[in-house]
């Protein structure tokens, strides 16, 4: 890992007050270390971290990237019921799901539009929307 990498990550920790553990720093380096958005999956993000200097298990990457998304520096993006992905781009925008590749890219947000919801159920409140368009290769 690289300084810049380890710098950008201690950054990130840092905006949301989360301790900057040695388990954190790695993961949040291999996730922002290079200034560029992620979505990665548990599995995906365990595996680059075996292929750097610092190894964790898989549960601890399940636990880290479950308090990163309670911080508020990545939010989880559901494609089925038992595939999450998880974005370091925090703000509202929609997903490309590419079913051959199992992959998940941002989608143009200037091009979605939504002309309504339906109202929130009494005591309710809507507190997000999330597109996820899926795509399968023609």
């Amino acid at each position: 890992m690289t300084p810049l990498a380890l710098e950008r990550g201690t950054r990130w920790l840092a905006g949301a007050d989360l301790r900057p553990t040695r388990q954190r720093l790695a993961l949040a380096a291999l996730l922002v270390g290079d200034g560029q958005d992620r979505h990665v999956t548990a599995e995906s993000l365990f595996a680059a971290s075996a292929d750097s200097d610092e190894k964790v298990s898989l549960a601890t990457v399940y636990n880290t990237l479950r308090a990163f998304c309670d911080a508020g520096l990545m939010q989880e993006v559901m494609v089925d019921g038992n595939k999450s992905y998880f974005d370091t781009r925090v703000e509202d925008h929609p997903h490309f799901y590419w079913e051959d590749t199992g992959t998940l890219t941002d989608a143009p947000a200037d091009q979605l539009q939504i002309c309504g919801l339906p109202d929130a159920p009494e005591g309710a409140q809507i507190s997000r929307v999330d597109v996820v368009i899926r795509l399968r290769r023609a």
